[in-house]
């Protein structure tokens, strides 16, 4: 079902929740308006940290197709829309794509737990 390597996904996973805990990443849970560009923030503030280069990485050497699929489990996984709505997903997340996928992925505080959540939901495990 998915084009994505379950495997890519595990390792994005791992990076995630290593960036996260770091004590010196703060991400708003919420943009303050409409016009801030959030996700941008987390570039500028962690330019340098080598897990975040490393997850850039990763999400950069993704097709665009594959890079729709993780925003798209990240949007299952918080409970945007049931597994039945998978295709819709994937539709929206194609119609929203953008070359800053890997900024906009590692700007949510729980993306770790939410991308986990969409890959058990589709049947995938991280081992």
């Amino acid at each position: 079902m998915l084009n994505v390597n379950p495997d890519t996904v595990c390792r994005l996973i791992a990076l995630a929740r290593v960036f996260h805990a770091k004590e010196a990443v703060s991400i708003p849970q919420e943009p303050t308006s409409p016009s801030d560009d959030w996700a941008l923030q987390v570039l500028a503030d962690h330019a340098d940290d080598e897990v975040f280069l490393e997850f850039k990485s990763i999400v950069d050497d993704l097709e665009p197709d594959q890079q729709q699929e993780v925003v798209a489990l990240l949007w299952l996984g918080r409970g945007d829309a049931a597994q039945e709505d998978w295709g819709e997903l994937l539709e929206q997340a194609a119609d929203d794509w953008n070359e800053r996928t890997a900024e906009y992925l590692i700007a949510h505080p729980h993306l770790a737990d939410h991308l986990q959540e969409g890959l058990d939901m589709l049947g995938y495990t991280c081992e």
